[in-house]
């Protein structure tokens, strides 16, 4: 990460956690094990992710001083998350990071900062999309 002190700093900020997001969901929407997965006006969704990332990456707790603490894996519960879509979400991510044109190290840091998170999530092994 060179002389940023945090992921948030590296990505540009809030305006980069943004930039971020903005190229981060059309990729899920198109994704066809994780866009069943979201509402139609992603817009909210967008918003959320935004805050949620930028405190997540090191930067000002903007989701916690709006929404309270983030208890992710309980919001994410009522969603069959498997094992593979935890991956695909990680590829969106991916792709959504490549598009910010960020230097390779960076966003390998990143993908490895939140494949942990994402692999936690994970509720279900995909039989009958039942949650274990």
């Amino acid at each position: 990460m060179n002389n940023y002190s945090n992921i948030y700093d590296a990505v540009g900020g809030f305006e980069g956690v943004t930039r971020i997001v903005e190229a981060f969901y059309p990729r899920v929407l198109k994704h066809p094990m994780l866009a069943p997965l979201f509402p139609e006006d992603i817009q909210p969704v967008m918003e959320k992710q935004a805050l949620f990332l930028s405190q997540f990456f090191g930067g000002p707790s903007l989701y916690s001083d709006q929404y309270g603490h983030p208890m992710m894996r309980a919001r994410h519960m009522p969603f069959p998350i498997t094992p593979e879509r935890a991956e695909a979400w990680l590829s969106c991510m991916r792709g959504a990071l490549e598009d910010n044109d960020l230097p390779a190290e960076l966003r390998e840091f990143v993908i490895q900062r939140l494949s942990g998170p994402a692999h936690h999530f994970v509720n279900s092994n995909g039989d009958n999309e039942q949650e274990t």
